[in-house]
């Protein structure tokens, strides 16, 4: 792709963001060793406990954030709360304690939408597409909060997936699991978001197809995208993270580089597999 895709200046390459109200940095978590550093962090859910409605907490005091141009996963086990982590970051569940920055800026309070309307592009595991619809209208339902001309940005999802242009007037429905991923990550993309968020974008497809939306993923962040992705494939996922984080029963047990969770003999005994 050339150019500067999905936005002029969106800001997402400046370093130099910092969060005004601290310095946001995580503790040392069993086996990293080492504090990790969220004061850069371009988007950051801080200290968040949360529930759904007045059922019990799902996190507990769990930090997740992801720096400016770069890819954060999310990985624990099953009920581990990775896809109620993204959730209370977009805004669709009661946030009991902690905040919600993007850019630097409080958006604890926003409703989802308003989120979108500030920079979110978020991408959920089930129902992300409309199946009735054609791929070009679903790409232009992502644009619902645009009033400009967006031509531009649907000639570069198609560049980004290719095989959505061969399939435009094609009803979404149609298509394969992998190729609806693509559907919705390209929707998402159609707002021109500031971070781009993805709840188990790989989840039902097979591994080559998983190892081909990866390779989106990556060239996606490369145009300075950040992204904040759940996975339940957590050794593939881990070794395209510029930043992982390990969450067990709500809370953050393991976090540091994709490439130093992956030696962490704890994570590999716990969660990978050995």
């Amino acid at each position: 792709m050339s150019g500067n895709p999905y936005q002029e200046g969106r800001g997402n390459r400046d370093h130099s963001i910092t969060n005004p109200k601290g310095t946001g940095t995580l503790q040392p978590s069993p086996g990293t060793r080492h504090p990790m550093s969220t004061a850069n962090a371009f988007l950051i859910g801080d200290s968040m406990t949360a529930g759904y409605g007045k059922g019990p907490d799902i996190l507990h005091d769990c930090t997740i954030a992801v720096d400016p141009g770069e890819i954060a996963v999310i990985v624990g086990p099953n009920g581990a709360g990775k896809s109620t982590a993204m959730k209370a970051v977009f805004g669709m569940l009661d946030m009991r304690q902690g905040s919600v920055r993007l850019d630097g800026e409080d958006i604890t309070g926003l409703s989802p939408q308003d989120r979108v309307v500030k920079g979110m592009g978020f991408v959920p595991q089930t129902s992300n597409i409309f199946t009735s619809m054609t791929v070009q209208e679903n790409l232009e339902m992502g644009a619902f909060i645009r009033r400009d001309d967006i031509r531009g940005t649907m000639e570069q999802v198609f560049d980004l997936f290719p095989i959505l242009r061969d399939k435009r007037h094609q009803a979404a429905g149609e298509l394969s699991g992998g190729q609806r991923q693509q559907v919705a990550v390209g929707r998402a993309l159609m707002t021109q978001p500031k971070v781009l968020m993805l709840d188990e974008p790989t989840a039902g497809v097979s591994p080559i197809v998983m190892d081909e939306l990866f390779d989106r993923i990556i060239e996606v962040a490369r145009t300075g995208l950040p992204i904040l992705m759940v996975e339940q494939n957590a050794k593939q996922a881990l070794e395209i993270a510029d930043t992982g984080y390990v969450l067990v029963q709500g809370r953050n047990a393991y976090s540091g580089t994709g490439k130093e969770l992956l030696a962490d003999p704890e994570v590999r005994k716990s969660f990978l597999g050995g």
